[in-house]
């Protein structure tokens, strides 16, 4: 198949069927990754440009993730480690845009709880009151409430994992031991809060 020096352009109108035909689906996928702001697997993308060939579906996406990083936008496509597909804000940019998000957004003690529950799961509720505090019941409510996390008796406690949706809400995989790995390097790579000074 012919690859489109730029996707972003209309072929011409002496553009072979087959051109005008990929800078169609380029401009569907880019569209269903917009409008889905998660994670879209290739069946999905296949489903939205009729095809039946998921080959067809990754190159396709993987043209137009080359093409957003040649270009200075503040959006960006990624490929995640089990064929799916997102579209999201750069990091740099959120703390300028974040208060405009209509989407809730976490505050730092439920974000803390829920990177704790996403690494160590699936981990009772009795291990992340004892690490997190009695006020972890609180973040524990509202990230259920949020669809994050799922909370399931197991005899005297319950176990704790997070959903599909967190994985999508955060652009991780799905499969665990890949989600975790991701997990480490975001915390290896934040630096430790600074020594409090003695009163």
């Amino acid at each position: 198949m012919p690859i489109l020096k730029n996707p972003k352009e209309a072929p011409p109108d002496s553009a072979s069927p087959e051109m005008k035909k990929q800078a169609r689906s380029l401009a569907l996928i880019e569209a269903a990754l917009y409008v889905a702001g998660r994670p879209l697997d290739l069946k999905t993308l296949a489903s939205v440009i009729k095809t039946r060939s998921k080959t067809v579906v990754q190159q396709l996406a993987r043209t137009l993730k080359l093409e957003y990083g040649s270009r200075k936008t503040s959006l960006e496509i990624l490929e995640l480690e089990d064929e799916r597909f997102v579209m999201q804000l750069k990091a740099k940019y959120s703390p300028s845009v974040q208060r405009l998000a209509l989407r809730p957004l976490l505050t730092r003690g439920p974000l803390k709880t829920l990177s704790y529950v996403a690494y160590r799961q699936p981990v009772s509720q009795k291990q992340v009151v004892t690490v997190r505090g009695t006020h972890v019941y609180t973040h524990l409510k509202q990230l259920e409430d949020l669809g994050l996390i799922t909370r399931e008796r197991v005899g005297r406690t319950k176990a704790i994992r997070t959903t599909p949706f967190f994985a999508d809400y955060f652009g991780l995989s799905h499969e665990l031991r890949a989600m975790k790995r991701k997990l480490k390097k975001v915390f290896d790579f934040v630096e430790p809060p600074p020594p409090r000074k003695s009163q």
